[in-house]
């Protein structure tokens, strides 16, 4: 079997890792789109293939890794376009579902995996099934978020020995966004080798005890390297847009939600680490 899409060429792709850790071109849809194209099902040069008809489906599915086997359905469209009988040369079924409701992102995590894809299933006249699945994703461009409150302003101090203040312009940013902020040193009496600026996304699965909360650091960015003095300022810039970032998502179909967050990391001369993280809110506002 072999699928092609309706747009041919003009299909909007993007490239996504894969399961093994490879780089994987797919189509690319948004909700509200019409997936559609053709089929192209070919059986072996001189055999004839009985079967008892053929659908297509577009599913949306949710899988969390503890609970394997037991996928989340949350799009589900099939559609009959082979009525039963036999296949004796290659034969391409066009399919379309108009407007289909995309309604969250693809997302592959530690813990879970959100994926689309279109499925054709042949039934075979001996019981057994022939099925193919065709994988697209799922990107959808958010309204922004309001950005009218204050930015992010916070001190952290060890008692008589550390006082500094950090702040970050604002706590929304887009995925192609620049984080702008400066780090104040009031107070230094311990040696700080250096300071660096993590991004950390954390992904929360499940629900009541049987939640699974997993963190990974996305990025680091030193933003000082050497011993800091007491009045000094040490800026922070850095671009969002090399990292591998998805946008915040809130209970997804109440199976997930990921956060983001800011960590500020201090480790001294004897490799002692000092942190304060923040939580800050990343969205999609194009394609």
């Amino acid at each position: 079997m072999d699928l092609t899409y309706a747009a041919g060429p003009t299909q909007r792709t993007a490239v996504v890792k894969s399961d093994q850790g490879s780089l994987d071109t797919l189509p690319l849809f948004t909700d509200g789109d019409t997936v559609a194209g053709t089929v192209h099902i070919s059986p072996a040069p001189g055999k004839r293939v009985d079967h008892l008809g053929v659908k297509i489906e577009v599913l949306g599915q949710i899988e969390l890794y503890f609970d394997r086997g037991n996928a989340y359905d949350f799009v589900s469209l099939v559609r009959e376009v082979m009525t039963p009988g036999e296949l004796v040369s290659p034969t391409s079924v066009p399919f379309e579902f108009k407007d289909v409701q995309l309604p969250h992102e693809t997302y592959q995590g530690i813990n879970v995996r959100l994926r689309y894809a279109v499925r054709v299933t042949m039934q075979r006249s001996y019981g057994n099934t022939v099925a193919q699945e065709f994988r697209f994703l799922v990107r959808n461009a958010g309204i922004p978020p309001q950005l009218d409150g204050p930015g992010i302003k916070m001190e952290v101090g060890i008692e008589d020995c550390l006082h500094i203040e950090f702040e970050y312009a604002k706590a929304k940013y887009h995925l192609k966004d620049v984080v702008v902020g400066k780090i104040f040193f009031l107070l230094v009496r311990i040696k700080i080798k250096h300071m660096e600026v993590e991004i950390r996304r954390r992904e929360s699965t499940g629900s009541g005890p049987n939640t699974y909360n997993e963190s990974e650091t996305i990025a680091k960015y030193e933003v000082m390297d050497g011993a800091p003095v007491r009045g000094e300022s040490i800026p922070v810039r850095l671009f969002l847009s090399p990292y591998d970032l998805t946008p915040t998502y809130k209970n997804v179909s109440d199976r997930f939600s990921v956060k983001y967050y800011l960590n500020l990391v201090l480790v001294d001369e004897e490799d002692r680490r000092y942190f304060k993280q923040q939580e800050i809110t990343l969205y999609r506002h194009e394609l």
